[in-house]
């Protein structure tokens, strides 16, 4: 893997998007190997990110960098908050699907923390760091949004977790 790999069509594919491609087939793949003493977006199986193998987990983690240096971040419908002041905003993602030139469709997580309650990243400069670092815990929403993974500079894998996402 090297960042901008050169691809047969003259364009060349970004390291961003051989992590993505590679989180989405070990979200399928989800079976048992040896363990691996890296924990990077690449440890296989499903499940043995923090440590401890999770068997049921079905979902890697993960956050963007934008070219700029700033967390990437996208909107969830407040319906599915129970409190308002969640701020409908994230920066933690699940890869759907990688399609074409590097797009991916991604499902917005919602933050949650230690007692899975909302926790509302939103900020007046953007998103507020200190509010991540209260994060422990993730669940699905129904809102995705599509990205061109080559606008993105870094991928941070976070947590291997189970939330129960229908096939």
């Amino acid at each position: 893997m090297g960042c901008h790999k050169h691809r047969d069509d003259d364009k060349f594919e970004s390291c961003v998007c051989e992590v993505v491609r590679a989180i989405r087939d070990i979200q399928d793949a989800r079976e048992d190997e040896e363990c691996r003493d890296c924990k990077d977006c690449f440890a296989e199986p499903l499940g043995d990110l923090d440590g401890p193998r999770r068997r049921n987990a079905d979902t890697r983690v993960f956050t963007l960098t934008t070219k700029k240096g700033k967390p990437f971040f996208a909107f969830f419908s407040p319906d599915e908050a129970d409190d308002c002041d969640a701020g409908c905003v994230s920066i933690f993602f699940r890869v759907e699907d990688v399609f074409d030139s590097c797009c991916a469709r991604l499902r917005v997580l919602m933050p949650l923390d230690d007692d899975h309650e909302p926790v509302n990243l939103a900020c007046d400069e953007g998103i507020s760091l200190k509010q991540v670092c209260k994060v422990e815990n993730f669940d699905k929403t129904r809102s995705c949004v599509t990205v061109d993974l080559n606008e993105f500079i870094a991928v941070q894998c976070i947590k291997d977790v189970d939330l129960d996402i229908c096939r």
